[in-house]
């Protein structure tokens, strides 16, 4: 019984080492024509299952950059905007004669050793005298 199995197996063996060297294109001459038809057909057959996978492939990826590159432009617009808004303060807080009030600047000391009391900032600090300034120290 064993013998039978090992060469049912051997000849299927050869079968398939056969069949795949047709289709890598070898050993050709032996074929018929019918043959040569049908080994024409499973390799078209095969290539078009792979053009297909590979578009598929292909425009999950397009898919996938078209996304990135509405992600990267909003992140774009995002950061022009934070430049320009801090060009805008920036241009605020250098005007001459412009508002007493420096715009979303942090205080001059620390605030971890001083309070402010009137939430105003100077923003010509020379102007004043010391005793003007509102602040206490804790």
């Amino acid at each position: 019984f064993y013998q039978q199995e090992a060469a049912k197996l051997r000849v299927q063996i050869n079968n398939l080492q056969s069949s795949n060297s047709h289709m890598r294109g070898e050993s050709l001459s032996s074929l018929s024509l019918r043959e040569l038809k049908n080994l024409e057909g499973r390799l078209e057959r095969g290539i078009s299952r792979i053009r297909s996978k590979k578009n598929e492939l292909l425009f999950a990826e397009i898919e996938l950059m078209q996304k990135r590159e509405v992600d990267l432009h909003q992140d774009n617009q995002y950061l022009t905007a934070k430049i320009a808004e801090g060009e805008r303060v920036q241009q605020m807080n250098l005007m001459p004669g412009g508002s007493e009030y420096e715009l979303m600047q942090p205080p001059s000391f620390d605030t971890r050793n001083y309070l402010q009391v009137d939430g105003r900032l100077q923003s010509d600090h020379n102007s004043y005298s010391r005793q003007d300034q509102t602040v206490l120290q804790l």
